[in-house]
């Protein structure tokens, strides 16, 4: 998971997951394997990739297409400081906790906001909602995750 640059022009400071839009003629894998290269310098392959999730919708207009990949435990990162602020490696106990996600109402929608908790913080949809259906596919739960809310700040 990365803290995104304060130079970015859209979503800079917010927790993400490595990703960006298709190039033309591109498909997910390829571009999530290419934006993982750009953001991480973790050059992958179509072997390691080992399914998707389901598309999650965001309320700035983008469709999010998870592609789950694996990489060795000691890969090497080389971040681009110019998309990454930092980098933060998340191991499957901390997502596994009871208490690692929870929902809160909010005024402005009827949907839930998921909230990740980490480090100490809150790290929202659409990043928690992406850990969070990563969790459940790991339990054997069928859970869907597109209708879980983003906090207001992350509608623009």
């Amino acid at each position: 998971m990365t803290l995104r640059a304060a130079e970015l022009r859209a979503h800079r400071g917010q927790w993400a997951l490595p990703g960006g839009r298709c190039d033309e003629g591109e498909t997910s894998i390829e571009a999530s394997l290419r934006e993982l290269d750009e953001e991480l310098g973790l050059r992958l392959g179509s072997p390691d990739v080992l399914g998707l999730l389901d598309d999650y919708p965001t309320r700035s207009g983008y469709l999010i297409t998870p592609v789950v990949l694996w990489a060795a435990a000691g890969a090497a990162l080389s971040p681009n400081p110019a998309e990454v602020a930092s980098v933060h490696r998340i191991g499957l106990a901390d997502i596994e906790r009871p208490e690692a996600f929870d929902f809160v109402a909010i005024p402005e929608s009827t949907r839930r906001v998921i909230r990740f908790r980490h480090a100490g913080q809150f790290i929202h949809a659409p990043t928690a909602a992406l850990i969070y259906q990563f969790r459940e596919v790991l339990a054997g739960r069928d859970t869907r995750v597109a209708e879980l809310e983003q906090p207001v700040f992350a509608w623009k």
